[in-house]
């Protein structure tokens, strides 16, 4: 991997920062309000401002809308994500309010179970109320010290070589050292900022959404086992207490905007079943496109962008919230360390770079799995075949590991295969590891006894346990879990301490 090549502290006169608004003047500058403004107060907004206020940013987040969405769409968390709220003490929060399932049966809705042994005391899926993870992420948030407001749009932005101008719709201008964009794939700051948004368009539309029936169980099922012979884009399964997860391909696009009525899931079930199940008192219901695109930049200047605002695909799969949700954790720590001045001249230019080839990975499965759902004899017959391949464990688990992002391996350079690794949460002599990852710092895991994070100790822990279960002497985490040295060098260790978190103090 390479990082894209943008200065530490840039100026919005950069040539190579093209289509940036011009700054105001000195005199017409009001002071910096802020350290980072975040726009967006979705769970990849308010899982940011709850990193940067680990690290006692000064943070604002501005969401546009001033309540929650109107319909209570179940997501699923998977296991890289259960991971990072096991992290940050957030698990015990949201695990009364989900519900487990099974770590199998995710690409192209294949169902096969998952694999035994996965790498993770989480193997499993997390169903929960999307807007009840926003909620306790964004009072996570709040508590942490982040101040939120809503029914607050961003109209325009100027940055300079001190900070971003932020212009809010009703005329009010904010100050702010860093802006980042995480308000969804229709974002403003990306357009703001003129970054290239390239993918393909959506070329069908889906309504998804949980609601009862009139019709026998029986007959519902017969009827579905009969359409998902042709048609593997069609579902209609139970749920629970009587409640059926309905999933209907429209064949056109549908317009996004406008919320679906139960008479439009009425009229497509008759269109694709021949019967509309006597559909009545729906949970949630939504639409949504298989737009595929991807930002050409994550970062201009003092702008940056993450989740849905750098990327949107189908949620085959259901990644999209967890790949949000993981931008956040892996820039947070990142954009804390700059603006507090002991980040490395490079390390904010490693956001776009870690990250952005995730994107493109899930961008790729996502397209993938719908050619593998189209009901052509072509992607039917290729649907087959990878079935049989399934039932190899090999596939299997590298298809459940690259879903639940469990696979992931940042480019370090050259080392060991868990160099650049997330490490699983492991028992130690006092507690788990994940525990001791709850402030957002670095930590040493030392075998030896004799290493230590001398000047880093502002940044980074050190937790010497001899009877650790792992098997190397020392390993050097980041904040996002991942590993960044192994080894018993202590100058070796330096190094990378250097390179990762700044100049020692003292």
């Amino acid at each position: 991997m390479h990082s894209a090549q943008f200065p530490a502290e840039p100026s919005a006169h950069d040539p190579a920062a093209p289509g940036l608004p011009s700054p105001t003047s000195g005199a017409d500058r009001p002071p910096r309000d802020f350290d980072v403004i975040i726009a967006g107060c979705g769970p990849t907004g308010a899982m940011l401002a709850a990193e940067l206020r680990l690290h006692d940013v000064r943070v604002l987040v501005l969401e546009k809308e001033t309540e929650p969405a109107s319909f209570v769409r179940i997501v699923g968390l998977h296991i890289r994500s259960i991971e990072l709220m096991a992290m940050r003490g957030l698990l015990e929060r949201l695990l009364p309010r989900g519900r487990k399932r099974p770590a199998g049966g995710f690409f192209a809705g294949i169902d096969t179970p998952a694999p035994e042994g996965l790498d993770s005391p989480y193997a499993y899926l997390l169903g929960i109320p999307q807007p009840v993870i926003v909620q306790l992420l964004e009072e996570h948030a709040i508590q942490l010290g982040a101040q939120v407001r809503h029914g607050v749009a961003v109209a325009g932005l100027a940055q300079d070589d001190e900070g971003v101008t932020v212009e809010l719709a009703e005329g009010e201008r904010l100050r702010a050292r860093y802006l980042v964009g995480c308000d969804g794939g229709r974002s403003t700051v990306r357009g703001l900022l003129g970054v290239g948004f390239p993918g393909e368009p959506s070329r069908s539309g889906t309504l998804m959404g949980e609601l009862e029936a009139a019709v026998p169980p029986q007959e519902i099922a017969a009827k579905v086992a009969e359409i998902r012979e042709t048609d593997k884009r069609f579902s209609f399964g139970p749920f629970g207490g009587g409640v059926y997860r309905v999933v209907l391909p429209v064949g056109t696009v549908s317009d996004r905007t406008a919320p679906p009525t139960i008479e439009d899931f009425r009229h497509q079930l008759r269109a694709v079943a021949g019967t509309d199940f006597g559909v009545h008192s729906p949970r949630w219901l939504s639409r949504f496109g298989d737009a595929t695109r991807l930002a050409e930049r994550y970062r201009v200047g003092r702008v940056l962008l993450a989740g849905d605002a750098a990327h949107i695909h189908p949620p085959t799969g259901g990644q999209g919230l967890n790949l949000g949700v993981q931008d956040a954790v892996n820039l947070g720590w990142k954009l804390a360390a700059q603006v507090h001045g002991w980040a490395p001249d490079t390390l904010l230019d490693t956001y776009q770079a870690e990250r952005r080839p995730v994107a493109e990975d899930v961008l790729d499965n996502t397209r993938a799995q719908l050619e593998l759902l189209s009901p052509g004899p072509g992607p039917r017959a290729v649907r087959r075949l990878l079935t049989e391949l399934m039932d190899l464990d090999e596939v299997n688990r590298r298809l459940i590991e690259k879903i639940t992002a469990i696979d992931i391996r940042y480019d370090f350079g050259a080392g060991p295969d868990l160099l650049g690794r997330r490490l699983r949460d492991i028992e130690l002599r006092q507690g788990r590891l994940y525990d001791r990852l709850r402030r957002g710092r670095g930590l040493l895991l030392d075998r030896t006894g004799r290493l230590t994070v001398g000047g880093w100790s502002d940044r980074v822990d050190h937790l010497a346990d001899p009877t650790a279960a792992w098997d190397v002497p020392g390993v050097l985490l980041r904040p996002d879990g991942h590993v960044a040295w192994l080894g018993d060098d202590q100058q070796d260790l330096d190094d990378h301490l250097s390179r990762w978190f700044g100049r020692p103090t003292g």
